[in-house]
């Protein structure tokens, strides 16, 4: 653990960032991990283009002033009694669902660009020409993921909001970080891991087509992204020794906790909130009223609750042990979700996706899919 990066496997060995001679030895050219073979061979399976509208069309149109994309049930912040009051107008809380909704989108938009340049930065410091050749297209669909939803924002909105102080400054830590554990762990676990659960959240809740059908063809590539980090687990974590696994395991904590309790807290939409008319400080006061641990408790029995999707994660790849297992107990009952085994929410959506890609890059009736969790 000398230089931090707890390497484990010969296919995780990296350099730093500005090494480019190291890329250069002779002996590198030689070697290459088989593991990434079968997600870099799919890829092809799952390609698409948000500038074609063969596969998507951003001109479909949809009624934001008239219609919500969401259901109201999804947004908690309308279960009190200051926030109702202030959308006494129906059409105010149209708008108010649909802004919170921009703003959702835009934060997966913004979280979109941090995997562009966290996969790319990969590219730079992975020795490995499998991992290097894996980053590398995982880095072109991360790029057709924003070219994606910032179009979509700008079909239903114009352009989309800042990002959130918190988010942001997790993602700079996290693609600023030496350390490759931190990179695979933050990004490639728990941003795509929570990015998985959101993309299936909204797929099953939008009333917006066009969304719908965004969500699924981001998630075909997703499932992908997230497998790259389950291979790191699988191969690093059952090596670690307990001094590795605590920092792991810390780091993977540290990274819930940011997200779990600031993600979508009010304070991060100040601008939004303020655009009704609304106090912050209020909304945040009478949702504390409301908001118990129960509540997020029974929030998180819901399959394609985010972070539900991200203690599964953690807990599938053998990084959660009784040291912080009795945090994520607060939310989650920990035997049950261990008992559903491995298949993760957004691998079957994924996988119809799959399938009406190939009938459209291939012509031809689907094979069946490969899903990407196996």
């Amino acid at each position: 653990m000398a230089d931090g990066n707890i390497t484990k496997d010969a296919m995780y060995d990296a350099v730093a960032p500005d090494d480019f001679v190291s890329m250069l030895e002779i002996d590198r050219y030689d070697g290459r991990s088989p593991a990434f073979d079968k997600i870099i061979a799919a890829t092809h399976d799952h390609f698409w283009d948000p500038l074609n509208k063969k596969y998507i069309d951003f001109d479909a149109p949809f009624d934001v002033e008239n219609e919500a994309l969401m259901p109201e049930d999804m947004f908690p912040a309308l279960k009190t009694d200051y926030v109702q009051k202030m959308l006494a107008d129906p059409k105010d809380k149209i708008r108010f669902i649909n802004e919170s909704t921009r703003w959702s989108l835009s934060s997966i938009l913004h979280g979109e660009q941090g995997a562009l340049n966290l996969s790319a930065s990969l590219c730079h410091v992975l020795k490995d020409q499998g991992a290097q050749e894996y980053a590398a297209n995982q880095t072109r669909e991360e790029a057709r993921h924003v070219t994606a939803f910032a179009k979509y924002i700008k079909a239903r909105w114009g352009k989309p909001m800042a990002c959130g102080p918190v988010l942001q400054n997790l993602l700079v830590e996290i693609i600023g970080a030496p350390e490759v554990y931190k990179k695979i762990v933050g990004m490639q676990m728990l941003v795509e891991g929570l990015a998985m659960g959101a993309f299936a959240t909204f797929f099953t809740e939008t009333h917006d087509p066009l969304m719908k059908k965004l969500m699924q063809l981001v998630m075909t590539d997703e499932a992908f992204h997230h497998k790259f980090g389950k291979i790191w687990a699988d191969r690093t974590v059952p090596k670690l020794d307990p001094e590795e696994h605590a920092v792991v395991e810390d780091w993977a904590a540290h990274c819930f906790q940011t997200l779990l309790f600031n993600l979508v807290a009010p304070h991060q939409q100040r601008e939004m909130y303020e655009s009704f008319g609304m106090d912050v400080d209020k909304v945040v006061e009478e949702l504390q009223t409301i908001a118990t641990d129960e509540m997020r408790r029974e929030e998180m029995k819901k399959a394609t609750n985010i972070f539900r999707v991200l203690i599964k994660t953690l807990l599938n790849a053998g990084i959660i042990t009784d040291r912080t297992r009795a945090f994520y107990g607060l939310y989650v009952d920990m035997d049950e979700l261990k008992a559903e085994g491995d298949v993760m929410v957004g691998d079957a959506i994924a996988d119809e996706g799959i399938a009406y890609l190939r009938e459209i890059n291939f012509k031809k009736p689907a094979a069946p899919a490969l899903i990407a969790a196996e």
